[in-house]
């Protein structure tokens, strides 16, 4: 570990919820190759947190990650925000990236997951995860390196990702 406790974290949540979707998208997406701008279930997503938690501080930065939205008591909460269920190990994967951030920064925190839509929220803590954490991080520095993308898997998630015509057309 550095002398600086984030210096070797260079990768933002996004890259690990992708690395649980789909290792190609994760590929794209660090090439720098961003497709969502153009996705109608991205927009669909940022509605729904847009309108629902609309009395919130949106997007707060804390060095390479964005949290939707934070909340402040005896103990720090992170809040994401999440159209359904069908990824929920990317969901948890990425908020246990954001509570190892932290707790590295030396902040104790926990997560928990919106699901607006279904009406549900699912509360993560970091304790004992953080061996699975660092090897996500492995992972996506792997995949990060390759010079060519892993070949896409294909599955029914495939028809609503925006990276759909990169893999399959």
């Amino acid at each position: 570990m550095s002398e600086y406790p984030l210096d070797d974290l260079l990768l933002t949540g996004t890259e690990i919820n992708y690395l649980f979707i789909c290792p190609t998208k994760l590929w794209y997406f660090a090439k720098g190759i961003t497709m969502e701008q153009e996705s109608e279930w991205v927009d669909l997503g940022r509605f729904l947190h847009e309108r629902r938690y609309s009395n919130e501080e949106k997007e707060v930065q804390i060095g390479r990650v964005k949290i939707d939205f934070i909340r402040k008591g005896e103990i720090i909460e992170v809040h994401e925000v999440k159209k359904g269920k069908s990824m929920e190990k990317a969901h948890e994967m990425q908020a246990l990236y954001y509570l190892y951030y932290l707790k590295r920064l030396g902040v104790k925190a926990m997560a928990v997951l919106h699901y607006p839509q279904l009406n549900e929220t699912k509360e993560i803590t970091l304790d004992g995860r953080e061996r699975e954490v660092e090897e996500a991080i492995q992972e996506v520095a792997r995949i990060k390196s390759l010079s060519v993308p892993p070949k896409p898997v294909k599955s029914k998630k495939c028809r609503k990702c925006a990276y759909y015509e990169l893999c399959w057309v």
